[in-house]
């Protein structure tokens, strides 16, 4: 909902997620930890966007391995290629779906989700996980959204 502030005072537009990633940058320089940023970059994500659930799935073999996040609990672990977190890391792209429920393979980890926003991010040229955001809203992802996020996962490579 590009209109509702978060803890942050920033709305969900350009401007906002211009902002939020210079924040992230910030608050990542320095750190070499990949887990410590992963878990800042998703209580950040969690109250800039007032989310449902946000995280991160880490690749581990064949199958993405729960990593660090903000939220009610979550799957701990899914296949290759399984619901749109292991779609998004098949396939190397980013996921939107408008509503989970009319997405065949997806898998239900909490109730309250309805739409959800999935984007790889890699280490060293390979895919090292997604980060997926749940929505309890319907078609709460815009382009501006997915813009949005997805620099702030270029942002998080540069750290990693």
């Amino acid at each position: 909902m590009e209109s509702e502030f978060n803890t942050f005072g920033l709305t969900r537009d350009i401007a906002g997620y211009k902002t939020l990633g210079e924040q992230i940058d910030s608050l990542l320089t320095g750190e070499t930890d990949m887990i410590a940023n992963l878990a800042n970059v998703s209580a950040v994500i969690h109250a800039f966007g007032n989310f449902h659930w946000v995280g991160f799935y880490l690749v581990k073999g064949n199958e993405l391995v729960l990593g660090p996040f903000q939220g009610p609990v979550a799957c701990t672990r899914i296949a290759y290629g399984k619901g749109a977190c292991g779609k998004s890391w098949k396939e190397d792209r980013t996921f939107v779906l408008e509503n989970v429920h009319e997405f065949a393979d997806h898998i239900a980890c909490s109730p309250y989700s309805n739409s959800e926003i999935v984007i790889p991010f890699h280490k060293d040229h390979k895919i090292a996980g997604v980060l997926d955001i749940d929505s309890v809203h319907l078609n709460d992802f815009s382009e501006t959204d997915r813009t949005g996020l997805e620099s702030i996962v270029q942002i998080l490579e540069k750290h990693l």
